[in-house]
C-alpha cells in the first residue's frame, strides 16, 4: 500500500513588506496568484492539501478551493500556524510548506517525500545555495545530517560564512511533527512559537536531520516587489522552455509573456512583445505577430493574429481565420477563414465562414445600459467603415457599402447603403480655397 502523505500550505501572511493591501499568498506569478502556484506543485505529490490562512482571508479560501481550509486566529508564529491543521494531518509523512514559496516543483516535492523514506532521517528540510546568502537561515550541519539552523541576526561570522541556506520546508511522520509542534516554546524576542525549532528538538530526540538541496530559482521566498519580479522572471522562463520544447517557435523569447495555464498545440509561431493573459488556448500552426495581447481566448489552427491585435475574453476564433493590426475581438465568435485584417471593434457578436470585415468596423454593441448582439452570416462583406449598430443581423452573403451605418437587419445576399447621399458643386471647391485664403492673408497683414 502506497504511503499517504499531507501538505501543509502556510498562507496567513499579510502584505505587509509588499507595501499591500492584498494578501501575501494572492499576488500573482504568471497571472496566478502564488498560493495556487505552490498548490498546483503540491497535488500530483500529496494526498491531502490544508491550507493555514488568516481571519477575513475569504478571497484567500477561494483561492485554496477545493482544498481543507483552517484557520489560524491569532497570529503566533509558523509553529503555531502549523498546529491549527494538526487534526488533518492523517497517516504518513507532513510536509510543511510556505505560500510564498511558490515555485516548488513537484519533482522537488517528490524527492523530499523519498528522501524521508529513505529511513535514516526522520525530519527532512529543504536547503538551498543562493548566490546572495543574505540574511537566510544557515543550515549547520555534523557530518551529514544537520545539527541545527542558526538565523542570520544571531550566527558568528564563520557561521555565516555557510552557504547552505534554509529555505522553510519541513518534512517528517505525522506523529513525529505533532510531538514536535507541541514541545515548542515561544520564549523568545517576538513572544512567537517557530517551526525551526523542531530542529533542535528532534536532535535533542536522538532524531536525525537531513537537508534536501534544491535550487534557489524554486525555493527562494518572495518578501517584497523586488523578489516578486525575479520569481516573475523565473517562471516565465520555465514557461517558455516549455512550450517551445512542446513545439513553439518564439522569436524573441525573453520578449514573450506567458501565463501559467497558457496551452499551445505544436507549430505555434510567436512573434516579439507578445502578451498572454489568463486561459488562452492556441491551435495548431497559429501565428501570433509582434506586440498582440491575448486573453480568455481560443484561437483555431491556421489562424494569423496581428500585430498589434487584442484578443479580449470570450473572444473563440475558428479555423484560417485573420485578425489583424489594431483589431479588438471580444466575446464574438469568429468562424472559419473570416478576415478582420484592419483597425475593427467586434465585441458581442458572431461572425459567419468565410466573412471579410472592412477596415474601420465596428460592431456598437454598447447603448450606455446594455449589451447588445450582431450577427454576422456567412460569406457577407462588411465595407470599411462601417457601423453595425446592435441589436442587428446581416444575412449570409449580403453586401455593406463602405461608410454605411447599419441599424435595421439586412437579408441575405442584400446590398445595403446606409450613408448620405453624395452631392457635388461644379467650382464650389475652387471658391471656397479663395476665401479662406483671402482671409488667411488679413489675419498674417493684422498681426
Amino acid at each position: 500500500m502506497t504511503e499517504s502523505a499531507t501538505a501543509v500550505i502556510l498562507a496567513a501572511g499579510f502584505g505587509t513588506r509588499m507595501k499591500s493591501t492584498l494578501p501575501k499568498a494572492l499576488h500573482r506569478i504568471a497571472g496566478r496568484p502564488m498560493l495556487a502556484h505552490l498548490i498546483a506543485g503540491c497535488e500530483p505529490v500529496f494526498d491531502r492539501i490544508v491550507v493555514v490562512i488568516g481571519p477575513g482571508m475569504e478571497d484567500v479560501a477561494r483561492a485554496a478551493a477545493p482544498h481543507t481550509v483552517v484557520v489560524q486566529h491569532d497570529r503566533l508564529g509558523t509553529a503555531h500556524a502549523a498546529r491549527q491543521a494538526e487534526a488533518h494531518f492523517g497517516p504518513g509523512e507532513v510536509a510543511i510548506l510556505y505560500a510564498d514559496n511558490p515555485l516548488i516543483r513537484p519533482d522537488t516535492l517528490r524527492a523530499l517525500l523519498a528522501r524521508r523514506r529513505a529511513g535514516d532521517a526522520r525530519l527532512v528540510l529543504l536547503a538551498m545555495r543562493p548566490q546572495d546568502p543574505g540574511r537566510y537561515g544557515r543550515v549547520l550541519r555534523n557530518g551529514d545530517y544537520v545539527s541545527r539552523i542558526v538565523e542570520y541576526a544571531d550566527a558568528t561570522d564563520a557561521e555565516r560564512a555557510e552557504p547552505l541556506c534554509n529555505a522553510g520546508v519541513l518534512c517528517a511522520p505525522a506523529a513525529d511533527m505533532r510531538a514536535w509542534l507541541a514541545e515548542i516554546r515561544n520564549d523568545n524576542a517576538k513572544g512567537e512559537y517557530y517551526l525551526t525549532d523542531a530542529v533542535a528538538l528532534a536532535n535533542a530526540a536522538g532524531a536525525r536531520v537531513a537537508a534536501l538541496e534544491a535550487p534557489e530559482a524554486e525555493l527562494r521566498g518572495i518578501n517584497s516587489r523586488t523578489e516578486l519580479a525575479q520569481a516573475e522572471a523565473t517562471a516565465q522562463a520555465w514557461l517558455r522552455e516549455a512550450a517551445m520544447d512542446a513545439g513553439v517557435t518564439m522569436t524573441d523569447p525573453a520578449s514573450v509573456f506567458l501565463c501559467a495555464d497558457t496551452r499551445f498545440a505544436q507549430d505555434v509561431t510567436i512573434g516579439p512583445n507578445v502578451v498572454f493573459g489568463p486561459d488562452v488556448t492556441v491551435g495548431q500552426g497559429v501565428e501570433i505577430r509582434a506586440f498582440s495581447h491575448l486573453e480568455g481566448c481560443t484561437i483555431g489552427p491556421g489562424a494569423i493574429i496581428g500585430p498589434f491585435a487584442r484578443l479580449r475574453p470570450g473572444a473563440v476564433l475558428g479555423e484560417n481565420v485573420h485578425v489583424g493590426n489594431f483589431v479588438e475581438v471580444k466575446e464574438a465568435a469568429l468562424a472559419d477563414g473570416v478576415k478582420a485584417n484592419h483597425l475593427s471593434y467586434i465585441g458581442d457578436a458572431s461572425v459567419g465562414p468565410g466573412t471579410n470585415i472592412g477596415a474601420g468596423t465596428i460592431t456598437c454593441n454598447y447603448d450606455g445600459f446594455f449589451k447588445h448582439r450582431t450577427e454576422i452570416g456567412a460569406n457577407a462583406f462588411i465595407g470599411s467603415d462601417t457601423a453595425l449598430v446592435a441589436p442587428v443581423k446581416v444575412g449570409d452573403g449580403a453586401i455593406v457599402a463602405a461608410g454605411s451605418v447599419v441599424t435595421r437587419d439586412v437579408a441575405p445576399d442584400a446590398l445595403v447603403l446606409a450613408r448620405g447621399q453624395q452631392v457635388e458643386k461644379p467650382g464650389r471647391g475652387k471658391e471656397i480655397r479663395a476665401m479662406l485664403s483671402a482671409r488667411k492673408q488679413q489675419q498674417r497683414n493684422k498681426a
